[in-house]
């Protein structure tokens, strides 16, 4: 539902989502571009979880980095670019093998991939480092 001055509300399931669907930016509320950035985000997230389960695949905690690249005329998304860092002991074989499934079977990243330029990496640290990945939610970036 929106509203004049772009204060938009979106229901998920049986969540409401505060949304920018304003004329411009208030910097505040997610826009479209976000809540695209957000959804991969979420697809990336599901399908860590998901695959350490399968396969199976021990982590501590995953982070999630997007960054999307728009482009005026038409306007489009060209490019999307994820990061993602994970708390495990695994070796990085097994960390390449969890990218490639969570890569491959997303229906986000699917969805994304043929409408536009979608590029990640998966970094890991070792639990026993001392350092953690950052917990909380994913970082959304998106740029014009």
């Amino acid at each position: 539902m929106g509203h004049p001055g772009g204060h938009g509300r979106i229901r998920c399931n049986a969540t409401d989502v505060k949304a920018d669907t304003g004329s411009f930016p208030d910097g505040t509320r997610p826009g479209p571009a976000e809540l695209l950035c957000a959804s991969l985000a979420a697809c990336l997230l599901k399908n860590i979880e998901r695959y350490s389960e399968m396969l199976p695949f021990q982590y501590e905690t995953a982070a999630v980095e997007v960054e999307a690249v728009r482009q005026d005329n038409p306007p489009r998304l060209t490019r999307m670019r994820y990061r993602i860092e994970i708390l495990t002991d695994e070796p990085e074989q097994r960390v390449a093998l969890l990218h490639r499934n969570i890569r491959k079977y997303g229906t986000i990243t699917n969805t994304l991939a043929a409408a536009c330029d979608l590029t990640g990496e998966v970094f890991s640290r070792r639990s026993h480092d001392g350092d953690q990945a950052e917990g909380g939610p994913p970082r959304i970036t998106a740029r014009s």
